[in-house]
């Protein structure tokens, strides 16, 4: 009924997507590696910025997996099919968010509110705007970020596939990803902290800089 290879990109597309998707959201939320692995902080200390521990968003645990699906697609069907699901997961990130912030303005019911969950405070309607309702700078640093790492890694694939042939996709998939992982570690960080703060609180560029280096370093 459906040809194989045809099954296998709607199944690769779908796992891809849903994992972007999710990892937008999740992202929401920042985490110590080092709390998490029972380590101490590692306090480093670059380009002047002191502190610096792997203080990660929790769409650093999905990402990984976006890309190791991206160089899967991209060896069995090309450029052109990393491209179309790139920007439909785009589209549909997009579209999610817009549908969450249309959740958010509706105003809530008192029952809701005053009725249920009352040992949150202020309130859970308050709560639901902090986890969701992420900042626009923020939103269009990610999927700026992601658009641009996408882009990068399938061109630097299909570049060293040039030079190793059809074997040894493991250069390929691991050279592809720290190239586009490297832009994604600082365009996410320059757009969301930099051209579009939240509240103006804009960070100075060695700050994005020592930010960027840590999370790269993850």
């Amino acid at each position: 009924m459906y040809k194989k290879e045809n099954l296998l990109f709607v199944f690769l597309g779908g796992f891809f997507i849903t994992n972007a998707l999710v990892a937008e959201f999740i992202g929401a939320k920042i985490f110590s590696l080092e709390a998490t692995l029972g380590f101490e902080p590692v306090n480093w200390t670059i380009l002047g910025q002191e502190n610096l521990s792997f203080n990660l968003t929790a769409g650093v645990i999905l990402w990984p997996v976006v890309f190791i699906m991206t160089d899967i697609i991209n060896e069995y069907y090309g450029k052109k099919g990393v491209r179309l699901l790139s920007w439909l997961a785009a589209a549909l990130i997009s579209y999610a968010f817009l549908m969450v912030y249309l959740a958010i303005i509706t105003e809530p019911a008192s029952f809701w509110i005053n009725d249920i969950n009352t040992d949150i405070k202020p309130n859970i309607d308050v709560a639901f705007r902090r986890v969701l309702g992420q900042g626009l700078g923020i939103i269009l640093g990610s999927l700026t970020a992601f658009l641009i790492g996408q882009l990068v890694d399938v061109t630097v694939f299909h570049w060293l596939r040039r030079f190793t042939g059809a074997s040894k996709i493991w250069l390929r998939a691991t050279g592809s990803t720290l190239v586009s992982q490297l832009i994604d570690s600082f365009v996410v960080l320059f757009i969301a902290f930099y051209i579009w703060p939240r509240q103006g609180n804009q960070w100075p560029i060695v700050q994005i800089f020592a930010v960027g280096i840590v999370n790269y370093a993850y």
